[in-house]
C-alpha cells in the first residue's frame, strides 16, 4: 500500500485497524487528490489479510470539508468552463463513496468537528459513525446557489427522508444530538474520550472472523432494499455460509458437541 503524505492523510496501523487521519487538523477538502488517495487506500486495505477494520478520523474543527471550491474555480478557466473536470471529479466521488459501502472491511468515522457537504457524504457512507457534542453537520449547497444532490445519496440512506430535506434544503448545520436522533452518528462522546472509544472498539472488531464480517456488512445493506420474503432468502444463504464456514464447523465441534 502506498503511503500518502501529508496534508492528505496519514496511514498507521495496529492490531488490525488501518487508520487514516485526514490532514493536520485543517480543511483538508475532498479534492480530486484525495478522492483519489482515500479509494487508493481502501482499495488496498479491502484485499489485505492484516487488515481487518478502516478508520477515519478527521481532527480539529473540520472533519472533511466538502469539495474544493478553489480547485472547481480553477477550472473555470478550461475550454468547457470546467465541465470536464467535474464530471471526473463526482464520478471519481461516487466511485470512492460505492468503494466504501462494498469494502469487505467495516469503515468507521471519527469526527470531532464539522462534517460538511461531501465530507458528509463522506461520513454517512461510512458503516458506522462517531462525533462529539462539538461536532457539527451540513449539506449548504443551497447557500452557494446549488444543491448537495450527490451527498444527499448517502445521507438518505443514513437518515429518514424528512430529516435529509431538512438538511439540504436549510443549508444550516445542525448539532450532533440532531444527527444521533436522526440515526446519522451513532454515538456522542466526549472530545477526550473519542478517539479511545473507537479505537478500542475498532480493534474489539478486527478480532471477529473476518469473512463472517464481510458477508453480513453487505448481506446486510443488500437485505434492507429488499421485500420481506426476499431479504430473509438471502439472509438465510448468507447464514449458512457462515455455519458451514470450515473454521466455524470446527469451532462448534470443540465447544458445543459434547
Amino acid at each position: 500500500m502506498n503511503q500518502m503524505q501529508p496534508p492528505l492523510a496519514e496511514l498507521s496501523r495496529a492490531e488490525g485497524v488501518l487508520t487514516l487521519t485526514l490532514g493536520n487538523g485543517v480543511a483538508h477538502p475532498l479534492s480530486r487528490a484525495m478522492i483519489g488517495a482515500l479509494h487508493e487506500a481502501i482499495g488496498a486495505a479491502g484485499a489485505d489479510h492484516d487488515i481487518n477494520v478502516i478508520l477515519l478520523h478527521g481532527p480539529g474543527k473540520i472533519f472533511c470539508a466538502g469539495h474544493d471550491l478553489k480547485e472547481i474555480a480553477r477550472h473555470r478557466a478550461d475550454p468547457d468552463q470546467g465541465e470536464a473536470y467535474l464530471r471526473d471529479l463526482f464520478t471519481a466521488c461516487s466511485e470512492l463513496m460505492q468503494a466504501i459501502t462494498l469494502s469487505p472491511k467495516p469503515v468507521i468515522a471519527a469526527c470531532e468537528g464539522i462534517a460538511t457537504a461531501g465530507g458528509l457524504q463522506l461520513l454517512a457512507s461510512c458503516d458506522l459513525a462517531y462525533a462529539t457534542p462539538e461536532s457539527s453537520f451540513c449539506l449548504p449547497g443551497v447557500v452557494n446557489g446549488g444543491f448537495c444532490t450527490t451527498p444527499a445519496v448517502a445521507v438518505a440512506r443514513a437518515v429518514g427522508r424528512k430529516q435529509v430535506m431538512e438538511l439540504a434544503l436549510s443549508g444550516t448545520p445542525v448539532d450532533a444530538q440532531w444527527a444521533l436522533s436522526a440515526g446519522l452518528i451513532n454515538r456522542i462522546l466526549p472530545a477526550e474520550e473519542l478517539m479511545p472509544f473507537v479505537t478500542g472498539f475498532a480493534r474489539t472488531l478486527a478480532t471477529r472472523h473476518p469473512r463472517a464480517v464481510a458477508d453480513g456488512k453487505q448481506a446486510l445493506y443488500r437485505q434492507i432494499e429488499m421485500p420481506l420474503d426476499q431479504a430473509y432468502a438471502h439472509a438465510t444463504e448468507v447464514m449458512i455460509g457462515h455455519f458451514m464456514d470450515p473454521t466455524r464447523i470446527a469451532r462448534d465441534v470443540d465447544k458445543w458437541a459434547r
